[in-house]
């Protein structure tokens, strides 16, 4: 299953590999060679790219859900003026390697919704979360309110994001996507209970970020 979200996206790199294959045709034996394995290459690499499996969402209830696959970076104090000064920040590293579709934390209706635009710093950066172009979300379900953020990167420079604000959503539901490796940053209030640590690894929809 692929997501419409790189339907662009994939066109255009088949449209690519399609020219450089039939220039292949008018080059020297290894030459072309080279030029076919290339295309191929990066169709097979396009398509794993922007693979969309389902996934199991958890039956446990008052839960937040990990918006993002990837890898926990971080896991600290943060001040928000929305959540308040003893907030929790939870930050997810994507490679490119893992899938990028993003889905819904948390039930509820969708309160703050700006793009902002920025720097394109690596991922890993810890300055990334306040330079870097990103997209800040807020969801409400009238008990908790999180926050989080697709975050692009260095690699990342197309930040995919359907919500719009008031609309009510779901947990799990696809939502978006970030690109080419990034990251997303999750911001808890005081009244959340983070059940995950740096290194761990997440997988969207699926791992529990904390309960409340």
């Amino acid at each position: 299953m692929f997501t419409s979200y790189g339907n662009s996206t994939m066109t255009k790199v088949f449209l690519m590999c399609l020219l450089l294959s039939a220039a292949a045709l008018f080059f020297p034996f290894w030459v072309r060679i080279a030029l076919l394995l290339t295309a191929g290459i990066a169709i097979l690499f396009t398509l794993y790219f922007f693979r969309d499996p389902n996934r199991q969402l958890p039956d446990d209830l008052r839960i937040v859900l990990a918006p993002a696959d990837g890898k926990i970076l971080l896991v600290q104090p943060h001040v928000n003026k929305i959540t308040g000064t003893s907030s929790t920040l939870v930050s997810i590293f994507m490679s490119p390697f893992n899938v990028h579709v993003n889905r819904i934390p948390l039930s509820g209706k969708v309160t703050h919704l700006q793009y902002c635009p920025g720097k394109f710093l690596m991922a890993f950066d810890p300055r990334s979360m306040e330079s870097n172009e990103k997209m800040e979300i807020g969801i409400d379900n009238g008990e908790i309110e999180v926050f989080f953020n697709q975050v692009s990167g260095f690699l990342a420079r197309r930040i995919v994001c359907s919500l719009h604000n008031g609309e009510t959503v779901n947990s799990g539901s696809r939502f978006g996507m970030i690109k080419f490796g990034s990251r997303v940053d999750v911001i808890l209030p005081s009244s959340a209970s983070v059940q995950v640590q740096p290194g761990q690894i997440t997988r969207a929809g699926e791992t529990i970020l904390a309960r409340y």
